[in-house]
């Protein structure tokens, strides 16, 4: 019996295995250690293999589509109806072995090396800035403790901490004043990390053919153009716009029943960072239009006219996040009057 399809369950160590026939017929569900696992796909006829979209997925599709299998990503919650009572390796290979051969099932493109390396770089990023504003918030809790205030923002806390280094701060008791400098040059030194790490991307935005397209768009800026481009590549695995933007999570949830037609708040079902990202610099385009109302698209004016602005900013990511798409399926660049 020839295996035609196969689902993969991944571990650290030990893989499990579901194979069936073009007729469903199990032909074997094994567990396989992880030295032998490319060994026993190259034993096998050229498969359908389904991995579900996990850690080191993407790395293992690349591996078995390079030995000639034809492999596909999906994301675990629409794996999961398909498993059966209990929950073992075995059950859930032959459930994603089962929900790979769906044809209504989404599936997730494979990333490249190239566009993994690019998000380790935008993860560790992610990863200092936020170590960074912990510490800040330690140091306004201590220092509030002996009646010293810093002010509102990132801004004036770095501006409060590099004037703190260097003063006496006789107020302070010594014990106490050398953990907060310690925390203080740690700071610093996060602050000229994530402007080191700033300055990568944006190199790679100005170097890249996809990111230059995208920075043309009013609001979007090199950080953006870096993700985008790194987690969705040329964009081409979604059919339209509006596929993009509900896989980002900015498109509003449906519950509609009996022919009544409920749209709720937005899904955010998607990517958190990207999202993030493109209301940020929605957030932007909305500030500059209140100080500079000719800068801007006439329709971002109507829309804050009859919009809270927290609404506004979500519908205006709403429309970039399909610009972008349309630029990157179309090879083009933005155009305001066809926005």
């Amino acid at each position: 019996m020839e295996v035609t399809t196969v689902g993969l369950d991944l571990g650290k160590d030990v893989f499990q295995v579901h194979g069936i026939t073009a007729e469903g017929t199990i032909v074997f569900n094994r567990s396989i250690r992880r030295r032998q696992l490319l060994k026993f796909f190259e034993t096998l006829p050229s498969c359908f293999v389904g991995i579900e979209a996990c850690g080191s997925a993407h790395h293992w599709a690349r591996e078995l589509t390079a030995i000639g299998h034809d492999v596909r990503l999906m994301p675990a919650v629409y794996v999961k109806p398909y498993v059966k009572r209990g929950k073992t390796d075995a059950v859930d290979a032959e459930a994603i072995c089962e929900a790979v051969t769906r044809p209504t099932m989404r599936f997730v493109a494979v990333k490249s090396k190239e566009q993994q390396a690019l998000l380790t770089m935008h993860r560790v990023r992610q990863l200092i800035v936020r170590q960074k504003t912990q510490m800040m918030n330690v140091i306004r809790g201590l220092l509030r403790e002996f009646g010293h205030v810093i002010g509102n923002g990132p801004v004036a806390a770095m501006r409060f901490i590099k004037t703190f280094q260097t003063d006496d701060c006789i107020d302070i008791p010594d014990v106490a004043k050398s953990m907060l400098k310690t925390l203080c040059d740690q700071v610093v030194d996060l602050d000229d990390r994530v402007s080191f790490y700033n300055k990568l991307i944006e190199y790679h935005s100005r170097i890249d053919e996809l990111a230059k397209r995208i920075r043309t768009v009013p609001g979007v800026g090199p950080i953006t153009a870096s993700a985008i481009v790194a987690t969705i590549g040329d964009g081409k695995q979604f059919k339209n716009g509006r596929e993009f933007a509900a896989w980002l999570g900015l498109t509003p949830l449906n519950r509609s029943s009996g022919g009544k037609e409920r749209l709720g708040r937005i899904s955010k079902k998607g990517d958190r960072y990207l999202r993030r990202l493109l209301v940020i610099g929605m957030t932007s385009q909305v500030q500059r239009a209140r100080g500079y109302p000719e800068r801007v698209h006439p329709w971002i004016m109507q829309l804050l006219e009859r919009k809270p602005m927290r609404l506004a900013t979500i519908a205006m990511a709403n429309k970039t996040a399909r610009i972008i798409w349309a630029i990157l399926t179309k090879e083009t660049y933005y155009r305001q009057s066809a926005a």
